[in-house]
Order: C-alpha cells, then structure tokens, then sequence
C-alpha cells in the first residue's frame, strides 16, 4: 500500500538523526586522546615505562615526530613530514567530517568507523600542529615481536579502518543458501483447463 506524502515526511520528522551522536562519540576520542597523554606526560618520564603485563604491555612515554606506529620517525626532513602529514590530516578529517554529514542519519558500522577515524585524526592532528611531535606511550610485544609504541588516536583510526573492511566484506557477500528455483513439471502432467474453459 502507498504511503502518502504526508506519512513519509512524518516518517522523516520523527526518525532519528544520528550525526549529532557520531561527532560527540568523535569528541570523546578526541578527549580521551588528551586526557591520556597528559597523564602520561605528568607520570612518566622520558623514554620510561610503567609495565603492565610482563613481556607483553607496557605504558611508555615516546615522542613520535612522524605518522602513526613510528612511520617516517627516521626520516632526513621532519620539518617537511610534519607540514606534509598535517596537510594529510586535516584533507583527510575534512572528507571525513562530510562523509558523516551525509551518511550519519543512519547509525551502521560504516558511520561508527567514520566518527573513529575522525576523532583519532583530529586527536593526532592536534599534537603535530601545537607540539611538532606525537606523544606515543602504548607498547606491545608479541613473543619476540615489538610492535611500534601507539596511542588512543592511533588506536581509533586503525579500530574504523578495520570497520570499514569487515562492512564492506558483509555488504558484498553473497546471499545464504541457493537461488529459489520453481520446481519442474511432472512428466505426463496435463497443462490445467485455461481460464473460462469447464473441464470435463
């Protein structure tokens, strides 16, 4: 049955917009980012640790002039990877921001990851543009692997790069079970009388 114009647009009115949500659950990142590096930069002193979990986790305190997980760190230009990665950052955060703007009246993974990636971004966008450097201090080594010192921001970026790929695997598998097929004529079968005709 049709709906009316007037029922769709009530429809519209009353669903809920969800891109309010997604940019305060970007700002939360971006809060919880800061919150935690300057708890690090207040109790742990340089090229310190506070271990965790023995061989496993530890909370550090590294100054990272380069991109996430110590990319470019050894670079011979930090100056020119600096304005490089900030110009990055903010083009990046920009389509980002839009995307959510479009996409966000519906909450799905796709709209969380975008607001995760958002807010690790600006987090760390934040660092380079004030400081020069990003304040790393989450450490993990697996076995004899050391996997490069990490923050929240860091975390939230890759946590919807990793939303984004498992939505667009589930949208582009295929439908469970066969195709529905109707079943084949019995062999002997009589065609039924046509429509108006009386069988005899």
């Amino acid at each position: 049955m049709p709906t009316s114009p007037e029922t769709s647009e009530k429809q519209t009115r009353t669903t809920r917009d969800w891109r309010p949500w997604l940019l305060a659950f970007s700002a939360l990142i971006v809060a919880l980012d800061r919150l935690s590096k300057i708890w690090v930069a207040r109790h742990v002193e340089m090229d310190d640790a506070i271990t965790v979990i023995p061989k496993v986790f530890r909370i550090t305190h590294v100054l990272n002039p380069g991109a996430a997980f110590s990319l470019f760190n050894d670079s011979s230009s930090p100056g020119r990877v600096r304005v490089l990665l900030i110009a990055f950052s903010v083009l990046a955060g920009a389509a980002v921001f839009i995307a959510i703007l479009k996409l966000g009246r519906r909450l799905a993974p796709t709209t969380v990851a975008l607001a995760c990636i958002l807010g690790g971004a600006i987090g760390n966008v934040y660092d380079r543009v004030r400081f020069g450097t990003v304040v790393d201090f989450l450490e993990v080594h697996i076995y004899h692997y050391h996997w490069p010192d990490f923050n929240v921001a860091d975390s939230a970026i890759v946590i919807g790069g990793v939303l984004l790929v498992l939505d667009a695997l589930r949208s582009s598998a295929p439908p469970d079970g066969p195709p529905k097929t109707s079943p084949p004529s019995q062999p002997g079968a009589e065609d039924p009388a046509p429509r108006g005709s009386v069988s005899i």
